[in-house]
């Protein structure tokens, strides 16, 4: 069938709804999946979003149509559903567009977790049989029947930390009328905090933010909301839950970089000398911390299909990307917003200090620029050619995109997955060089 090849993306599928994916292209993708993995049973899962319902019922029905059997766990935050497909062990499929805005829709899949498919290993083939569309007649037609892992989801992720530490702290949380508000007040209601909750109902019209609280203006509501509430921290989740944010006690926005920093070395109190990971991206924070706290940094592409294969690899104990997956060896090495928030809530009481008292040493030696994306007419890799000659006196790295090193600064520039952008992140050891350097780069980039 004709189908727009641009929904097949490099971690997941994605497209709006109903123009480049609608019930037809789901039913197809349904058949693909059973017939590409050999699939024999298949869980599903869908999150918050008005196009959910008819997605799921298509692409349920195209995996029936070819033979098997599919376990449907209802709206669920993606969490929860990596916790099912390890459970179970069987492949998976997640109906989410994850932060997309409210008209998109999608596919997260699983593999056998913690291996999902990628651009590189299935999501392709997933295209090229659904354009060919000849598919094998099954000798049976499969079933649907329900599952409910939600309590033992709430017993794995509280198993993973030390609730008897907690002390009875006040958290602020957003998930935006995602997927996560359920499954949070199931988890915190065994927890001595008080828990404010922002926009806890799933809704899919989204009627008071985006998604995605990596752009500022979906998280200054909370940003407001912590010192007015004289909270200790505040939390913020993306729409399927898999990408978590913080605030800390001053209304600041805690960057990627440092959270992955801190919670990578206070885990390694717990598993002394253990492989944490983290991204190309990633300010000097994070190796210098893993480093003092006894760890092995290692490095990595962005993107959660190679991080998690990563870890299962190295058995590594947690990996951070900045932005906002954090993936636990506890949690079957996958990616979790829930799992973060409760690992803060022990740090903090542990620790008896406020957030922003944690992240002082980090903000006066760190000096990083976010990402920033630049929209280019031209050839990215050309681009990236074009910066490799101007800095050739670099340490250049190719792992993802280009990374360029100077003993006082550096920066990593890769092509979005999905749009002509080229993204940058860099970090100096100084605010005014920093400054300087962006502005300089920048520069390059967009001239």
């Amino acid at each position: 069938m004709q189908v727009n090849p641009s929904i097949f993306k490099a971690y997941d599928i994605r497209g709006i709804y109903p123009t480049d994916l609608n019930e037809d292209v789901a039913y197809m993708i349904g058949r693909a999946f059973v017939t590409f993995l050999n699939a024999e049973q298949v869980i599903v899962g869908h999150d918050m979003r008005i196009s959910g319902p008819a997605i799921f019922d298509a692409v349920t029905r195209g995996i029936m149509d070819q033979g098997a059997d599919v376990i449907s766990i209802g709206l669920v935050s993606t969490d929860q559903y990596y916790f099912a497909c390890a459970k179970l062990g069987i492949p998976g499929m997640m109906v989410t567009a994850s932060h997309n805005p409210k008209e998109y829709n999608g596919f997260k899949m699983v593999r056998q977790m913690p291996y999902l498919l990628s651009g590189d290993e299935g999501i392709q083939d997933l295209r090229q049989l659904v354009e060919a569309g000849n598919f094998a007649d099954p000798a049976r037609k499969g079933t649907m029947s329900h599952a409910d892992f939600q309590a033992e989801f709430v017993e794995k992720v509280l198993s993973i930390i030390d609730v008897s530490a907690l002390q009875p702290l006040k958290v602020v949380a957003d998930t935006g009328n995602g997927t996560v508000g359920p499954i949070l007040q199931a988890v915190y209601k065994h927890l001595p905090v008080e828990l404010i909750g922002m926009y806890l109902d799933p809704d899919g019209t989204l009627p008071n933010h985006g998604l995605d609280p990596l752009q500022p203006a979906n998280r200054a509501e909370l940003q407001a909301r912590v010192p007015a509430e004289d909270a200790a921290i505040g939390f913020a989740f993306d729409g399927d839950g898999d990408r978590f944010f913080a605030i800390d006690d001053r209304g600041a926005f805690i960057s990627g970089d440092f959270l992955t920093a801190i919670m990578g070395s206070y885990l390694l109190e717990k598993g002394p000398g253990s492989k944490i990971i983290y991204d190309v991206r990633a300010s000097w924070a994070v190796v210098d911390l893993i480093e003092a706290a006894g760890g092995t940094p290692l490095k990595e592409r962005v993107g959660h299909a190679f991080i998690k294969t990563r870890m299962a690899r190295e058995d590594a104990l947690f990996a951070g990307e900045v932005t906002g997956h954090y993936y636990f060896k506890d949690f079957f090495f996958a990616d979790s917003g829930i799992v973060p928030s409760l690992l803060l809530l022990e740090m903090l009481s542990k620790k008896g200090k406020k957030m922003s008292e944690l992240l002082r040493p980090l903000e006066e030696k760190y000096f990083i620029s976010g990402e920033i994306n630049s929209r280019i007419a031209g050839d990215p890799q050309a681009k990236m050619e074009e910066l490799a000659q101007r800095y050739s006196d670099a340490d250049i790295e190719r792992l993802d995109g280009i990374s360029i090193s100077y003993p006082t600064w550096h920066f990593n520039v890769r092509p979005s997955n999905t749009e002509p952008l080229l993204r940058l992140n860099l970090e100096a050891k100084t605010h005014e060089e920093m400054e300087q350097r962006r502005d300089e780069v920048v520069g390059i980039i967009r001239g």
